[in-house]
């Protein structure tokens, strides 16, 4: 099952000609989830020729201009197809009221349902098949929160030979031992998943987390992702600024990475103060604390394996 994240825009504050606002698609085979929807989300999603009509849900960390204003767009665009399922949007507070004036005020067409629900973090928020979504809480000017999307364990590694020799003929039983289900072998024994199967295997886990204030507990939140994205708007010299304005420096954002022991994280929510090439500060800073770090770009995709 695969599972890709695309950053398509790596801004905070203002959109820039090079540079459009934050906003991240987690595609896991045919789901599709959107964290955040800034302006130029839609041009992003096009140059990468992106299934924008079919996103399942939309996870807003919180109703600053700069996270939502990409959204009616999207709602709309939607509507230009036969949809039948419902498009779920989670928040926190006064999410509902922006897609509701939203909606009003732009006399939107909306042909499917949407629902949208305000959310209390902690709380898992969304659920599916093998995974589910978790909301927690952050601290910024106003209520803000992170996500984390996290597989289920997977079955262990199936040994053909051992089947075979516990008298299980190749076919569907073979299949039905790998789904977790006992099955009856030729001889009449009833044979377990763990008589072929090995030990479970853990699944992957992402993590989206922007606009707040540095804080040790995150990293318990986000411990253990396959992938970190995480804010890291300034650099240390500003962290004053970062302070007043409840956001991150990228050393803080290294910090996270590095105390949750995170397998990759990419930097994203840059101040407009930098240009692209100036981010090359943030990137040096961040990397004395965990080397691994890396800066996010406008339209770059980012593969998540398993790791067994």
């Amino acid at each position: 099952m695969n599972m890709e994240a695309f950053v398509l825009g790596c801004g905070g504050m203002m959109p820039l000609p090079y540079r459009h606002l934050t906003s991240v698609l987690l595609r896991r085979d045919g789901d599709l989830f959107l964290f955040d929807g800034g302006e130029g989300t839609q041009v992003s999603f096009r140059r990468l020729n992106l299934k924008w009509k079919k996103i399942n849900a939309i996870f807003v960390s919180h109703t600053h201009a700069d996270h939502v204003t990409g959204i009616p767009g999207i709602l709309m665009l939607s509507a230009q197809v036969d949809r039948n399922e419902p498009l779920y949007i989670y928040g926190p507070p006064k999410i509902a009221e922006y897609i509701e004036t939203s909606r009003r005020v732009l006399d939107m067409y909306i042909n499917y349902p949407i629902v949208v629900k305000e959310i209390e973090a902690p709380c898992v928020v969304h659920s599916g098949d093998g995974f589910y979504i978790r909301a927690f809480p952050l601290e910024h000017t106003k209520t803000c929160v992170g996500y984390t999307l996290e597989e289920l364990d997977r079955p262990g590694e199936f040994y053909p030979a051992k089947a075979a020799a516990l008298n299980v003929p190749c076919g569907p039983l073979w299949s039905q031992l790998q789904a977790g289900n006992s099955v009856e072998a030729a001889d009449g024994r009833t044979v377990c998943p763990e008589d072929v199967l090995g030990p479970k295997r853990s699944g992957r886990k992402f993590s989206y987390v922007t606009d707040t204030l540095y804080r040790p507990s995150i990293a318990d939140e986000v411990r253990g992702s396959d992938l970190l994205i995480c804010e890291g708007m300034f650099e240390d010299e500003l962290i004053d600024q970062a302070r007043e304005k409840k956001h991150m420096t990228a050393s803080q954002a290294a910090a996270v990475a590095r105390d949750a022991d995170v397998r990759r994280m990419c930097m994203i929510h840059y101040s407009p103060r930098y240009t692209d090439r100036e981010l090359s500060r943030l990137l040096e800073q961040a990397q004395k604390i965990f080397p691994a770090a890396e800066l996010s770009r406008d339209r770059m995709s980012i593969d998540i394996p398993y790791v067994d």
